[in-house]
């Protein structure tokens, strides 16, 4: 709703006339609101059972017998003004006559003989909100509903009320001022007359359960059948929340028939081979109510929807039809898969019911073959499955940390859903890190799961040089870098490359250790993280000489890189070792290590716990610090 300060004595959001078909639609869109609004604006000493009847009668009467409104010519409308004119007449009329009621006149049309109907009990903290409410006047019950459930400031409440008829708006303010922190609760079950339980009166007992049931049969199709509402009954309490705008290009993109889908042969052909050519798989892409559901929670999430987005990645709803991409039962669950260009969506919800729905998006802007080869379809506590891409030929699972141990066969079905594979992101260890290994037409990659909807490839080689894990030394150095991994989980990364930037020979016969640089990059471009690692020989893992977020080091804008750790020998003695990229002449450190040596290597002893700054000149004279 509308937050902007406004004239109390303007005429409101829109000053030009109403159509009966405009104040209709706004009626029929946002009954279970009005209905809500009204319920609490009445006073409490009608009871509830007559609060609930007195509510739907006061909405339906709400409609203007003709063409009403102010001036001929609108005024301007503010940009943060989000009430639609239509909406804004008729929530005013519910609010007119709400507060013109009183507890002794009799209720009007609709009755329901013989029964009482009224809405599911709450909490004590709802029972106590409604005792606040029932010591409220009318005009301080409405203020505090158009704050509280409309989310409207105090200038557009007063220009509301006192349209409404209230004499004093600021008084209502202050009145609903004294009743605080219980906003929330208003959306609850105790105080929405459309969710209706039934109980008889006077009724015999032979009479009692066809009469309950009938009227209970009424009570749920008074804001469904009755008015047509949209969205199978997904309204304020379920997964897809309340629409309080009308777009023709956002309703577009809610229609399922509207949904772009690709034919099976078309990727075969493409100039372009990403999640564009993928065509629709799954055996519930005809199901249109699961797709309408799964369209209209991505554009209108409820608070009981579980939402997830990887970093930079706009959850909002699509620009238009988007592309779908799965629709299938997959672990006892419904998914749905969309792609809008931007990103990849997944929708999920139980196969039995439709709460507990999640939503998640991922950035895939400027997918290749690569980024595109496969998306998580499910996941479990310990498992995940993946949808791979129809160029796809065969898929395995190898383990990071066995290179020489074969890798796995791994099964798919006819829409390319893989069998279970154990994700190494919910591991709380480090015991395996089993990954997706994929071929195509041309070459094997290797995609890991980092507890995010796309998998991230896997690359070694220099920056500008990089390529897809295969030989044996890049496994091999991917063996001791794989227990890294965490570090860069769910942070939106797209690949992660790891290169050996050099070779050291170690003091007192240590042997030879490797530096490698491990750079994760993500979709949205910025972010990247790098990590520096120092491998010494027989170590299971890499020790992480040091880190960045911010660095171009290790990347193809700047591929220097300059690192130094601590390291004990079998002597006992302690030294300070560092390595740096081959544009390195000479290395010096400071602090509690003073030691200078040409080249791009550096052994001084120190002691245990020392501390040096680090830094090195280039070929070109410049002075460069360590990564940090």
């Amino acid at each position: 709703m509308s937050t902007q300060e406004l004239d109390p004595a303007s005429p409101g959001p829109s000053s030009g006339p109403i159509d009966v078909e405009q104040a209709e639609a706004a009626l029929v869109e946002h009954y279970p609101r009005l209905v809500r609004i009204a319920y609490l604006v009445l006073p409490a000493a009608l009871g509830r059972n007559r609060r609930v009847l007195a509510a739907h009668a006061l909405v339906q009467r709400s409609l203007p017998r003709r063409r009403t409104g102010g001036a001929a010519v609108p005024g301007p409308r503010r940009a943060e003004d989000a009430v639609d004119p239509g909406y804004a007449y008729v929530r005013g009329e519910v609010l007119r006559q709400a507060l013109r009621r009183r507890a002794r006149v009799p209720s009007p049309v609709p009755h329901i003989w013989g029964l009482r109907v009224f809405p599911r009990a709450g909490g004590t903290d709802e029972l106590a909100l409604d005792q606040r409410l029932s010591e409220l006047t009318g005009a301080g019950r409405a203020a505090y509903v158009l704050r509280g459930l409309e989310r409207q400031g105090d200038a557009e409440v007063r220009r509301v009320l006192a349209a409404a008829g209230v004499a004093d708006p600021r008084a209502a303010l202050a009145e609903a001022d004294t009743v605080e922190g219980m906003h929330t609760l208003l959306e609850s079950p105790e105080f929405d007359p459309c969710s209706l339980q039934a109980r008889p009166t006077d009724l015999m007992r032979r009479r009692q359960h066809g009469r309950a049931a009938l009227a209970a049969t009424a009570a749920a199709l008074v804001c469904g059948a009755l008015l047509g509402l949209p969205g199978d009954g997904w309204g304020p309490g379920g997964a897809a929340a309340p629409a309080y705008a009308r777009n023709p290009a956002a309703e577009a993109a809610l229609d399922p028939g509207q949904l772009r889908r690709i034919a099976p042969a078309v990727w075969q052909s493409s100039a372009r081979t990403d999640f564009s050519v993928w065509p629709e798989r799954g055996a519930l892409t005809g199901d249109r109510a699961l797709l309408r559901r799964a369209l209209a929670v991505w554009a209108r999430p409820g608070r009981k929807v579980h939402t997830s987005a990887t970093p930079g990645t706009p959850p909002g709803p699509p620009m238009g039809p988007p592309q779908l991409l799965y629709a299938g039962e997959v672990d006892g669950s419904r998914v749905v898969l969309f792609h809008d260009g931007l990103r990849a969506v997944r929708y999920a919800e139980p196969a039995e019911g439709t709460s507990g729905a999640a939503l998640d998006f991922a950035r895939t802007d400027g997918a290749d073959a690569a980024g595109s080869a496969a998306l998580v379809v499910s996941r479990t506590s310990a498992n995940v499955r993946y949808l791979t891409a129809p160029w796809v030929r065969s898929a395995a699972v190898r383990d990071l940390l066995r290179p020489a141990k074969p890798v796995v066969p791994l099964t798919r079905d006819q829409d390319g859903v893989t069998s279970p594979v154990l994700s190494p992101a919910q591991a709380p260890g480090c015991s395996a890190w089993p990954v997706l290994q994929i071929r195509d037409e041309r070459v094997e990659r290797l995609l890991a799961d980092l507890g995010e909807l796309t998998p991230a490839r896997l690359t070694w080689g220099a920056p500008g040089a990089e390529a897809d894990v295969t030989g044996r030394a890049a496994r091999a150095a991917w063996a001791r870098t794989a227990c890294l991994l965490p570090s860069v989980r769910s942070h939106g990364v797209r690949a992660v490359n790891s290169w050996q930037f050099a070779q050291q020979r170690l003091p007192a016969g240590g042997g030879r250790a490797d530096w490698l640089c491990t750079r994760a990059e993500t979709w949205r471009g910025t972010g990247a993280r790098v990590l520096a690692q120092f491998q010494a020989p027989g170590a299971r893992t890499g020790a992480v000489a040091a880190t960045s977020e911010v660095s171009p080091a290790c990347g193809s804008r700047d591929a220097r890189v300059l690192a130094g750790v601590l390291w004990q020998a079998r002597t006992g003695q302690w030294y300070v070792l560092a390595a740096g990229t081959r544009e390195f002449t000479s290395l010096s450190t400071t602090g509690g290590v003073r030691a200078h040596e040409e080249g791009r290597f550096l052994a001084a002893e120190a002691t245990r716990g020392a501390r040096a700054d680090l830094t090195g000149r280039l070929s070109s004279g410049l002075r460069m610090a360590a990564l940090r």
